[in-house]
Order: structure tokens, then sequence, then C-alpha cells
């Protein structure tokens, strides 16, 4: 039996406390109330979708109220433009890069291998968590494996609406279309329900269920990924919200690569509806916690897996505008995502921060926020946000990196990208060629700094071979190349 099968046997509280000087720090913490966690991953939300980061055409009273409560990160990231890697991020502390899950998983032909599940070897937050007497439970998408990869083999106690799916066949129950279906929904349901209101619903029961123990809900919504499907109401209600928007004088789409677009303007009424309904998920569970006498116990985070949809052949859903590009894409608008963190009683409620952070930063954060020896063997590639949430100092990190070697349908190509301090890089892997953006000065990416200063440009590209090194990224299979349209031409397969 190795190491992990002898974990999985005996608990890994049981397992950690064999181990040297584990028992005197649980005896440190004895007595000690630890805090709840609640985590919403929003599926790809922008980071203008919501009225706190600048949207005047969604409405998200509940997420403001929260941010309001709150910090919130200004330059926050998700370490990929796409969701399988990011979610990989969250879960295990580290770059996707290093755990080897680089593109969504079931992905297209791709000139670059990618991981397909999320390794059993790795420790996730939730099994960390579950070893200090945490339960714990998943809600919602998944996304890093098949059935032998689900949440319930990864530290969740229960696994609720979570399997193999990118997105689901509809929103509406039976969550059925074709052959395809949502394979981890539990039995009920009635016509006409919602999958974001579902996914609420069996949230709130098991927080009713739960609520005598530090527990962790991470409540991943699926919304506002595509189909884009409201409930009728709300979309007939943004119809005509829409319908009362001033006229630009600038154009609705604007030209990205080739003839790929991205939109300019936020006026799509169903997924402004999804949006809503995210947001009234955001209020319920807030106040169940309320009602549980919960809420200042309890660690509430938010965050989007990936940029918004804007950047496509045909029209996005929504504009991530001041941000370039979208979904995709190592622009700011594929990656820069809209995080909130509520820390009753440590967190300054309304505060800002401005500190570059990443999602591989959340695992060592809630570890230590629960007073538990960090792993950074385990989280290797995050950095505890303890420090900003109390208001004191920055973090001790050079840089930021990506590294997304694959075509998307959004129009990118296999590139990279490094941000240290205000300036940000992004390499092409198909001929080497570079981009540089100051972003304190230029956070839309407009102007391109790396011929006015090309030392620095060297010296992030020299960063950035240097990291993809160090966590042995795989590259396209046959170096620098330009074949697009084959990639393009599979993808739409």
């Amino acid at each position: 039996m190795d190491r992990r099968d002898f974990f999985k046997s005996v608990g890994v509280g049981a397992a950690m406390l064999a181990l040297p000087g584990c028992a005197s720090a649980r005896g440190k913490r004895a007595g000690k109330k630890r805090p709840n966690f609640v985590f919403f991953l929003i599926d790809d939300l922008g980071w203008t979708d919501v009225g706190c980061f600048g949207s005047s055409f969604y409405e998200t009273p509940n997420i403001d109220r929260l941010a309001a409560q709150g910090m919130r990160f200004t330059d926050a990231y998700a370490a990929c433009p796409v969701c399988s890697p990011t979610r990989g991020s969250i879960m295990a502390g580290k770059y996707p890069a290093r755990l080897g899950i680089t593109h969504w998983i079931g992905g297209s032909n791709q000139p670059t291998e990618y991981k397909h599940f999320l390794d059993l070897e790795e420790v996730t937050i939730a099994e960390a968590l579950k070893s200090e007497g945490y339960a714990t439970a998943f809600v919602g998408k998944w996304h890093l494996g098949n059935k032998e990869y689900y949440p319930d083999k990864q530290g969740f106690d229960v696994n609720i609406g979570g399997d193999s799916s990118g997105a689901p066949p509809t929103y509406f129950y039976p969550y059925k279309r074709g052959k395809r279906a949502l394979l981890e929904m539990p039995a009920g349901g009635e016509e006409g329900e919602y999958l974001t209101d579902r996914l609420t619903d069996e949230s709130i029961k098991w927080l009713d269920a739960n609520k005598d123990k530090p527990f962790l809900l991470y409540l991943s919504h699926y919304a506002v990924h595509t189909p884009i499907q409201s409930k009728q109401e709300l979309t007939d209600r943004y119809k005509a919200k829409a319908g009362k928007l001033p006229k630009t004088d600038g154009p609705k789409f604007a030209p990205v690569y080739g003839r790929y677009r991205t939109k300019m303007v936020q006026d799509n009424a169903a997924y402004a509806g999804m949006v809503q309904s995210v947001d009234e998920s955001v209020g319920r569970v807030m106040e169940k916690l309320k009602e549980l006498g919960a809420a200042d116990n309890t660690v509430v985070i938010f965050m989007s897996d990936n940029g918004g949809l804007s950047t496509v052949g045909r029209e996005g859903p929504t504009c991530n505008l001041p941000l370039r590009a979208g979904k995709g894409w190592l622009y700011e608008g594929g990656i820069r995502e809209p995080v909130i963190i509520k820390w009753p009683g440590v967190a300054r409620a309304g505060s800002e921060c401005g500190e570059p952070v990443t999602s591989t930063d959340f695992y060592p954060t809630m570890l230590e926020m629960a007073g538990m020896r960090l792993r950074p063997k385990q989280h290797i590639d995050g950095v505890s946000l303890v420090s900003l949430l109390r208001g004191k100092g920055k973090l001790r990190r050079k840089a930021i990196y990506w590294h997304y070697p694959h075509y998307h349908g959004s129009g990118n190509r296999p590139s990279g990208a490094v941000r240290a301090g205000d300036y940000k890089l992004i390499e092409w892997y198909e001929n080497g060629a570079v981009e540089l953006y100051n972003l304190r000065n230029d956070i839309s990416e407009k102007e391109d700094l790396a011929e006015k200063m090309p030392e620095k440009a060297a010296e992030l590209k020299a960063m950035l071979a240097k990291w993809l090194k160090q966590v042995k990224a795989k590259m396209p299979a046959s170096g620098p190349r330009n074949d697009f349209e084959v990639f393009e031409k599979a993808w739409r397969k």
C-alpha cells in the first residue's frame, strides 16, 4: 500500500496525526473555533459582469453587498483562460502547467498533450480541511475528470451535480437533451425548475444538515456558461432594459485576430438573466448563513474560472471592457477575475486590494485562516493572502505565470504570459513573438511596448522561459508553427 492509499484507507486526519509534530500542532488549535468556508465559483463570469466591478446593465445587488462586507481584489487572476485548468489550480494550489491540465478537459485535438483529470495523488484543499474535521460538499460543475476522479474521490463528503460535463445540456429540468444529461443530479425536481436555483436549494439543505460542525461548501455554478438560457421572465425584463440603452458612438464589435471579433457592449438579455440568477443564489446562501447564526464565522470567497465569453467567430454574450478580448485569451479579458473575500472580523468591510493574486493562492489562504499548518510542497504555486486581508504589507512574489499551449475557438493561438509588477508580457509560441504592456497605465493593453522597451521585454521573456522549464511545461509537439486553420477545423468538429 503506497502513501496515498494509506491516507485514503485510514483517513487523512488519522494519518497526519501519526506524522512527527502534527499532534502538537492540533493541540495548539484545540478549543479554537475554526471558520466555515463557502466558495462560490462562477463559470465564465467576466471581470466587469457584476455591479461592484463596473457593470451597469447586469444587476447584482447581493454580490455587491458581499463586496461591501469584504475585500474586493481588483487585480485577481485565473490561472488559465479556460475552465478545467483553473479549477485544478484552486483544488491543488498548483499552476496548470505543473498539474499537466492546460486545456479544458474533453477539448478537441491539440498540438500539445494534456491530462484529462486531476490526479488522485494531489491532496486537495477539501482533503486538507476534511483531515481537520470539516464537513465538505461539492455542488455544481466539476469538469476535472470522469467518475473515478469525481469530487467524492477528492475529499468531498457529497457530490451534487458534479460530473465530467463542461456545461449542462440545458439549464431546465430534467437537465437532459438528446443523449446528454447531468449524471450526478439528485432525484426529484419538477418541470420548469432552473439549474442555478436547484443547486442553491441543494446547498441550503446541506448547510441545514451540517450546521453543527465546521464546513466547506464549494458551490460551483454551471452558469453563466453556454447554453445562454435564462428564466423567461428575466429574459423579458432585460430585453426591455436593453431596449432603453442609449445608442453608442462606437462599433458593437472590434477585431481581435483574423475574423475573430470581441463584443463592445453588455446588452444580452438572457445572459443578464443568468447573472441575476447567480446573484440571487449568493443572496440566498448568505441569508441561510445568517439564519443559522454562522455568518460571523464563515469566510466567503467569490470568483470566476476564466474571463467572460466575448470573443468568438460569432456574437459573444458579454463584454469585458475596459479589458481586451475574453475567454480563451491571455489578454486581461481572458484571465482577470472578479474576486471578493469576506472574512468577518478580519478583512475590513468595503476594502480594496490592488495586489496581483491568482487562483493557486486560495489553498494556503484557507489553511492559514483555519489555523492549519501550511503544506508548501502541495500548494507550491500558491501564496497565502492572509497578510493582504489583514491590511498588512504586500506579497513576496516576483511574478505570476500562465501557459496555454493550445488553440481555442475564440481565435487564440498557443501562448504564455508573465506579469511582474506593472508589466505583463505575452509570448506567442508559433513564432516566439512577444507583446509587452504596462497594466498600470494601460489596462486595455492597447500600446505594445516590446519595441520601445526591448530590455524589459527580454527580461520578462527570460523569466517565462525559466519558469516553463522549472514546471516542466509541455510545449506544442512540433515546435513553433502556424496552423491555426487546421486546429480551428478540428475544434469545430
